[in-house]
């Protein structure tokens, strides 16, 4: 071999050499891109988390409210039909002779007091 082959042969190598260190430094910048997206993805995706466990939050106290008022509702259906029971058995739910019983007639005060409940 004489001494121009291996100089050739030297110079591909280093020409080589130098397109594999171009490459490595084009991969070593994609990387820092990659780096830097996935850290910018993971803060928005932290965020976005806390968002949903607040907006969770929230849907699960109004579902709270709502099942209250819905008790409530029911509470106050229920205690209408307590009255309106009692008077059919033949006491006062009035005010005015509440519990006492009645003479099997119809009391004005009671009445009036059971459409008001209705409406």
């Amino acid at each position: 071999m004489n001494t121009k082959e291996v100089f050739e042969q030297v110079s591909d190598m280093e020409e080589q050499i130098g397109q594999l260190y171009q490459q490595l430094g084009d991969l070593k910048i994609h990387l820092s891109e990659l780096l830097e997206e996935n850290h910018r993805l993971a803060h928005e995706n932290h965020h976005l988390r806390q968002r949903l466990d607040q907006s969770i939050e929230e849907e699960s106290e109004r579902d709270d409210s709502t099942t209250n008022q819905k008790r409530a509702i029911e509470n106050i259906g229920e205690g209408y039909d307590n009255l309106a029971r009692l008077y059919e058995e033949g006491f006062h739910i009035c005010n005015v002779h509440f519990g006492s019983p009645r003479q099997n007639e119809d009391c004005l005060f009671c009445l009036s007091f059971l459409n008001k409940t209705k409406e």
